[in-house]
């Protein structure tokens, strides 16, 4: 089986307003896939139920196979979630928030997975340090790495960029591929187009309650008119000026 994911009319009412009105969508194992909306779209609810923390009202959806309302178990058992906010204990060192998943989700030697993860995720330097005096990046490194002890097969990231300078959401971003790069299927909610459009393999706009564009970039852009072609001077855009002034180099 090659789908991650299975949503079929998927419904949410919240009192008398109904957030979600017969969501559809698919993901694949391997891919990111990309759920673009604005606030209050209905993005978080969605991940919420397909992490089996809200039920839906309606509809159907389905986590490696298995079904979010009747074998919530098996579903949280091949997941990860990260939220909009970096879920990090501050008074907890860098290499104790990881240590202290790592005992939870029952993993032997939990020191050696947190010597690893922080290596892999540059923290090396900042391991004996608490959390509270980790920059917004090195947060958002430390959340996705506690995220990853356990090998979870799928990965959810709410807005993993919300509140990141330019600099922090490139990291991110690096981040991300790395783990796609690695076979995590990861389902990412944004509300930033340029970040969807670096990082998904598939893109899903949900609008209103329902999903009114799914597919490839390059197969979203066909749906609009071709563009007219005009000649003019291209001027860097305030990110690339900003990430120019403070000598930013990917990669570096």
């Amino acid at each position: 089986m090659d789908k991650a994911i299975e949503v079929k009319g998927l419904r949410k009412c919240y009192k008398d307003t109904e957030v979600l009105k017969g969501v559809d969508f698919e993901v694949k194992r391997g891919e990111i896939f990309a759920l673009l909306g604005a606030n209050g779209a209905g993005k978080t609810t969605i991940v919420r139920i397909l992490a089996t923390l809200l039920k839906q009202d309606g509809g159907t959806a389905a986590v490696h196979g298995f079904d979010v309302a009747s074998e919530p178990e098996k579903v949280r058992q091949a997941i990860s979630l990260t939220g909009q906010f970096a879920a990090v204990d501050e008074i907890l060192t860098g290499r104790e928030n990881l240590v202290m998943i790592a005992k939870l989700r029952h993993l032997p030697n939990p020191r050696a997975v947190a010597d690893e993860l922080l290596n892999r995720f540059g923290l090396n330097d900042a391991a004996n340090r608490k959390a509270s005096t980790y920059s917004g990046g090195m947060r958002r490194r430390l959340d996705i790495a506690m995220s990853l002890i356990g090998s979870p097969q799928l990965i959810f990231l709410d807005e993993p960029t919300t509140g990141l300078d330019p600099e922090a959401r490139i990291e991110t971003w690096k981040l991300v591929k790395g783990l796609a790069d690695g076979g995590t299927t990861v389902f990412l909610t944004t509300q930033y187009l340029d970040e969807a459009e670096q990082l998904a393999d598939q893109i899903a706009i949900l609008h209103k309650g329902t999903i009114i564009a799914n597919g490839t970039l390059e197969e979203l852009k066909k749906l609009f008119p071709p563009a007219k072609k005009e000649y003019v001077e291209k001027q860097p855009s305030l990110e690339e000026i900003f990430l120019a002034i403070i000598g930013y180099k990917e990669g570096a």
